[in-house]
């Protein structure tokens, strides 16, 4: 990275693609950080950087980076291929962790299981500026993404139709909607909407405090 692009980098501030950490604080902390990263577009972690963008540098980049590379390989399932690179702003030392979009989601907090748990894995996803839990309909979307299991051949029954009557109304629904609406567990409101959304028909939204609804593809 140019000193430039950091420089606008910093400046931007936190996003969905941009955290800033005032230093290494605990592997967990930083592995849901890369987690999330991994699980949507991709990003950076910039160490050294305080939340009002304040440039205060790392004591040791070497041992930041470390850490940094600990926490990629042993905290985090699957492991997380991570690029680090140093950069020196006035004076101070900040360590750049790029973190680029998996081909292999969804990753999760380490549980030493040898399968998935959709209901109990730390599997998260980056919403705004925030890491938050992904739900199970979002894990569930994340592990058809990457065994490309998109629904090319799906045939709408009347649970579809209803949802496109209410979406028609009202632009969004979510599970719970969904279940009341038709009547049927929160369950298999849960499974139609994922398939609806891996057949292209919706799109799954995530709010900052990890609550989600469905729209309309556009």
């Amino acid at each position: 990275m140019r000193y430039r692009e950091l420089l606008e980098l910093i400046e931007e501030g936190e996003n969905i693609q941009c955290e800033f950490k005032r230093k290494f604080s605990t592997s967990e902390k930083i592995a849901r950080e890369m987690i999330a990263f991994a699980n949507t577009k991709g990003g950076y972690l910039l160490f050294g950087v305080d939340d009002d963008k304040k440039i205060v540098g790392v004591e040791s980049e070497k041992e930041t980076s470390e850490l940094v590379n600990d926490t990629a390989a042993n905290h985090c399932e699957p492991k997380i291929d991570i690029f680090i690179e140093y950069k020196e702003v006035d004076g101070k030392e900040i360590v750049i962790v790029k973190v680029p979009e998996s081909k292999n989601k969804p990753h999760r907090l380490q549980d030493y299981q040898s399968e998935l748990d959709i209901t109990n894995a730390t599997v998260t996803i980056r919403v705004n500026d925030k890491s938050v839990q992904a739900s199970k309909e979002m894990i569930r979307i994340l592990r058809a993404q990457t065994n490309q299991l998109a629904l090319k051949k799906y045939i709408l029954g009347q649970t579809e139709k209803t949802v496109f009557e209410y979406l028609s109304k009202t632009e969004r629904i979510s599970v719970r909607e969904l279940s009341n609406l038709v009547n049927i567990s929160e369950r298999r409101a849960s499974r139609t909407l994922v398939k609806m959304v891996r057949a292209n028909l919706l799109m799954i939204h995530t709010k900052d405090n990890g609550e989600e609804f469905f729209t309309m593809a556009v």
